[in-house]
């Protein structure tokens, strides 16, 4: 899958992936959508960001998460 909004450059935030070179972390704006945060309090909040910032993001870490297992806590 082609992610042309997110970048991950060694020099910038540490080499976490960004959005389109700017200093705004996918992780960032996957955690305020899993907040419950609207798309447009989001780019209220980034006025940097677009929409499609925010869906490219939602699928750039649907995609990350499917790279690898992750372990689950069983409840008794």
């Amino acid at each position: 899958m082609k992610f042309s909004r997110i970048t991950v450059r060694s020099d910038q935030m540490g080499g976490v992936p960004c959005i389109r070179g700017l200093r705004i972390p996918v992780a960032t704006v996957v955690g305020m959508v899993a907040e419950g945060i609207s798309d447009k309090e989001i780019l209220k909040a980034y006025p940097d960001l677009q929409a499609e910032d925010i869906r490219e993001a939602l699928r750039y870490a649907a995609e990350a998460v499917r790279e690898r297992e992750l372990p689950l806590v069983s409840t008794p």
